[in-house]
């Protein structure tokens, strides 16, 4: 669709995807351009006409299902649009014409399809998420619909960066404590600080879990107001809402 940036990943190519900026949209205001997000204070209607605009140019006709994000490791599997919203951060189908779409503003959004089985995934990885196990459930759910891990392709789309996501030492500590390997997903920064590299790490969980084919797409959300939107950089200038961007996948 016009105006829609439609990011796409190299590992899968052939299946319907697609990570979807802020351009292209009917919001105004802090929400200016394509904001998804159900949970903000943006206006309704433009909402679910960002909405319908993001599944259009993904898979044009294709039903978005969308799950109530709670930063949990937890993933619905689907075989139609839901009642209502499950609350979850991770979706998985093998229907297709469903298109599952994950909303972030800085997290990670990780799409996930085994091609030759029919089965897709579309997990919300923030760090609590990612720490948490969510593309292990991701990978699981698949797996019970009949994917292979050996065979499911993986794509990390627009995140914070590592150079833009300052958290204290006790953040640090939580993660090494979980596991010594994951100091490599730190640089030291000021005193009582580091920086952390949410996309490798979350690029080393999808390893850990048996995917073999992963592609990180190294966008900055929080660095790149023109082109995402971003809950950090709103909160550091005092801003009193954000807007949501989506990554959506379908079956053809």
């Amino acid at each position: 669709m016009s105006g829609i940036d439609v990011i796409q990943a190299r590992t899968l190519t052939g299946v319907a995807h697609g990570f979807l900026g802020r351009r292209g949209g009917v919001s105004q205001g802090l929400h200016d351009g394509l904001n998804v997000g159900l949970g903000s204070d943006d206006d309704r209607d433009a909402v679910e006409e960002n909405r319908r605009r993001a599944a259009e140019a993904v898979l044009p006709g294709a039903p978005l299902v969308t799950c109530f994000q709670i930063h949990s490791a937890e993933c619905a599997t689907v075989a139609g649009v839901p009642a209502e919203r499950p609350r979850a951060d991770a979706l998985v189908c093998d229907r297709p014409g469903l298109a599952l779409g994950i909303l972030t503003a800085d997290c990670a959004p990780v799409l996930l399809a085994d091609a030759e089985a029919g089965v897709i995934g579309a997990a919300h990885a923030g760090w609590k998420g990612a720490i948490g196990g969510v593309t292990d459930a991701t990978i699981a759910a698949m797996e019970a619909l009949g994917a292979r891990r050996e065979r499911i392709a993986a794509a990390i789309g627009p995140c914070i960066a590592r150079a833009s996501y300052e958290v204290d030492d006790g953040f640090r500590a939580r993660f090494e404590e979980d596991d010594p390997v994951n100091e490599r997903f730190f640089a030291d920064a000021r005193a009582g600080h580091a920086q952390f590299d949410l996309e490798a790490y979350v690029a080393h969980r999808l390893a850990l879990g048996g995917v073999r084919r992963i592609e990180a797409l190294g966008l900055d959300t929080y660095a790149d107001e023109t082109r995402f939107f971003s809950y950090r950089r709103a909160t550091h200038r005092g801003e009193p809402d954000y807007g949501r961007q989506i990554a959506i996948i379908a079956l053809r």
